[in-house]
């Protein structure tokens, strides 16, 4: 399957899926189940990649600790009023083993489905936490040494970032999985990386996962760069994403590595062999509703751009339509999934849901779908199917204001895109509460003498231009608040 140079990638909270199919079934549903008819229309709506969350064994550990903690319960019970302990598996990022879970048909079901993907040449991504495990993983016993260890002090002073395990050496202080920044993760312990043979062990660990998929997304994956580690627990280590993604390659050559990524460090984590970075900063931007920002950031090189997983939402961030209103949810999504990199999408976001799901859950609550955003999203992915978006030459466009002191240009962002074969597309977006109008210059000097016919692919819209007009002062637009063309332009 040939690499696209801007491939999409869809996300499914695996147990979530299962849960409704056995519900369907009057059984529990296994990876199995998961009808074909499901996986051609993720083909053919246009997906390179589709993610399975949460496919790893988890153990009891954990989800004794993620029933019995009451902020998280709090956080169940107003996605699920009729929330119940069966509803609740543990995270399946306190992972027990690196064994597909039983409950889902284990390792022989995961190799089915991911040659019935192939056969409809999609790509499977899984999870891979290099950060902790689950307190009841067999390392804690066979090698204590691979954890953070603490003191009876380090417990007493700070008991939310430390436990007490028992293991077959005696009892030991570990320390639980956190970022630097909050309390640890109570359902979890801290993996040491300023042991070498750690990193061995989560080396093997990842050619293992590599023979079974084509891609990880890696978990808060800048808590093992070095300097983050020793600011987090004044360890030093060496390096190990370079070491890890170089050794995955030798045997696997076309794997691919997405990190989740946050505090600027995405530049960083891309030069240390990651294929995809998550862009965070894109998001946050477009939260915030100011054009200029969001423009700003899309004038980095391509060398970083085509690196980084565009996303309106995931299975951490809140819903795009709990967060955005319907017209600028719209507009940020023009942004996001036609400007360069990978189109990362999440399951429910089609359909317009408001609820985050928890990792920690396994049931989804019944929500209608929403008329307008699903639509919206098929128009949208019928217009990322087209060649010219997945591997055409992208240029940010130059604004200039319709008449002097009229700042609402300012609100514009536009772009387009090309290919060798004279397919161009023009995409503008009025980021704003406010109409603006503006002029946005035209880069194709091939089309001075010809009309040029402007055809809305997302809308009715339909005109024709002077193509030296359009060169010599460019693209006259007034758009509503959050307003946006995709045009396709043609030379009459």
């Amino acid at each position: 399957m040939p690499d696209v140079r801007y491939p999409a990638l869809y996300q499914i909270n695996t147990r979530v899926w299962l849960t409704e199919l056995s519900r369907a079934l009057g059984r529990r549903a296994t990876l199995d189940d998961i009808p074909d008819a499901e996986l051609d229309r993720l083909a053919e709506r246009g997906f390179d990649w589709v993610w399975m969350l949460s496919v790893w064994q988890t153990g009891p550990a954990a989800q004794a600790i993620s029933r019995a903690h009451a902020g998280w319960r709090a956080e169940f019970a107003a996605t699920l009023p009729d929330l119940g302990d069966d509803d609740i598996a543990g995270s399946g990022f306190a992972i027990q083993g690196y064994t597909v879970h039983r409950d889902l048909g284990g390792t022989e079901a995961l190799a089915r489905l991911r040659q019935r993907l192939q056969q409809r040449g999609l790509k499977l991504m899984l999870d891979f936490v290099p950060n902790h495990m689950a307190p009841d993983h067999e390392w804690i016993d066979e090698h204590p040494d691979y954890f953070v260890h603490g003191s009876d002090a380090d417990l007493a002073r700070s008991p939310r970032n430390y436990c007490r395990v028992q293991t077959r050496s005696g009892p030991l202080v570990i320390a639980h999985g956190r970022d630097p920044y909050f309390d640890g993760w109570p359902d979890t312990l801290q993996l040491d990386y300023g042991n070498p043979e750690l990193q061995q062990a989560m080396i093997g660990e990842l050619q293992r996962i590599a023979g079974q998929c084509d891609g990880v997304r890696c978990d808060m994956a800048m808590l093992v760069l070095p300097d983050v580690f020793e600011r987090t627990w004044g360890i030093r280590a060496e390096p190990f994403w370079p070491k890890a993604t170089a050794a995955v390659r030798r045997a696997h050559p076309h794997f691919r590595f997405m990190a989740e990524v946050y505090w600027d460090l995405e530049w960083t984590m891309q030069q240390q062999g990651f294929d995809y970075a998550y862009d965070k900063q894109l998001y946050d931007r477009l939260r915030d509703a100011h054009a200029r920002p969001v423009r700003e950031h899309l004038h980095a090189g391509l060398d970083y751009q085509d690196k980084l997983a565009r996303f309106l939402e995931n299975h951490d961030e809140p819903r795009t339509a709990a967060t955005f209103d319907p017209d600028r949810h719209e507009a940020a999504a023009i942004i996001t999934f036609l400007s360069p990199g990978l189109r990362f999408f999440h399951q429910g976001q089609f359909e317009g849901r408001t609820k985050r799901i928890s990792p920690h859950l396994v049931r989804a609550p019944q929500e209608p779908v929403d008329a307008r955003t699903r639509e919206f999203y098929e128009n949208l992915m019928a217009v990322l199917r087209q060649p010219v978006f997945r591997d055409g030459a992208w240029t940010l466009l130059d604004r200039e204001p319709a008449w002097d002191g009229n700042w609402t240009s300012d609100c514009f962002i536009a772009w387009c895109w090309q290919r060798a074969d004279g397919e161009r597309r023009m995409v503008v977006v009025n980021y704003a509460g406010n109409q603006s109008q503006s002029y946005v210059r035209i880069p194709f000097a091939e089309l001075s003498g010809r009309t040029v016919r402007l055809k809305d692919m997302m809308g009715p819209a339909s005109f024709d231009r002077d193509g030296s007009d359009l060169v010599a002062r460019g693209l006259y637009l007034d758009l509503p608040p959050w307003g946006y063309h995709v045009f396709e332009m043609t030379a009459l």
